[in-house]
């Protein structure tokens, strides 16, 4: 994808990316190292393509079928979130809901499950106990796929995860 750098004296902190006409266009600021912007060219790149692959996973039917291969609670809702950043998922036992972050979209699968695994787990142990260790660990490639995770957060520009 073709892509064009927007700096901007204006703009002080935000970072933004959009395609438009099929051009990946990223606003920066213009106080940004040229180090700094190929990263941030590289994370917008990479969350337009994480945004476009959500679109075709049913994480609903996904988490679904996890749930009952692993012994989990089935969560009332499963939905891919923008809005995650600083985390690759999230859940709420009160209303058995669970948020994914769409970056995950563009990992490989067996990521994605083991984030859903750990989420459905919430529902049945809200803590970090050793009993909720236990549920997420009935998904076989749970130690690899929290490896792949701390990798990618080491390699996120501006130390997100």
């Amino acid at each position: 994808m073709k892509t064009q750098v927007i700096r901007s004296a204006r703009r002080r902190k935000t970072i933004e990316g959009s395609v438009v006409d099929g051009v990946l266009r990223v606003s920066i600021p213009d106080t940004l190292s040229a180090e700094e912007e190929r990263q941030w060219v590289a994370e917008m790149r990479r969350r337009v393509v994480a945004k476009t692959s959500s679109q075709h996973i049913d994480l609903q039917q996904r988490a679904a079928v996890l749930a009952e291969t692993h012994g989990l609670p089935r969560a009332r809702s499963v939905r891919f979130s923008d809005r995650q950043t600083k985390r690759w998922g999230s859940c709420t036992p009160q209303t058995a809901t669970v948020r994914i972050s769409s970056r995950l979209a563009a990992y490989p699968p067996w990521v994605l499950d083991y984030v859903i695994v750990h989420e459905l787990a919430h529902l049945a142990e809200s803590n970090h106990s050793p009993e909720f260790w236990e549920l997420v660990n009935r998904y076989p490639l749970a130690e690899r796929a929290r490896g792949f995770l701390i990798a990618m957060q080491t390699h996120a520009p501006g130390g997100e995860s």
